[in-house]
């Protein structure tokens, strides 16, 4: 599962070196924005068919791969 979250990350930003670096802030990177945010939860509710409402996440609780694996692996329960 962690692979395959990783993997559409990867797809959204662009960004393979995500791989080796699951800490990266991707907001403070540039690697995504608003309308990644939006992209990246729409790929993610299809592939796990779970619910991610960005109103309640803090940009802090999805800013890395790492918690971004985690929010979906806890909602995917």
């Amino acid at each position: 599962m962690d692979e395959r979250i990783l993997e559409i990350i990867i797809e959204v930003t662009g960004e393979s070196s995500l791989t080796d670096a699951l800490n990266t802030d991707l907001f403070e990177t540039g690697l995504l924005d608003s309308l990644g945010v939006v992209n990246l939860i729409v790929e993610l509710e299809e592939e796990y068919d779970i619910i991610i409402s960005p109103s309640e996440l803090e940009r802090e609780e999805f800013n890395t791969p790492s918690k971004i694996i985690e929010v979906v692996k806890a909602k995917a329960k």
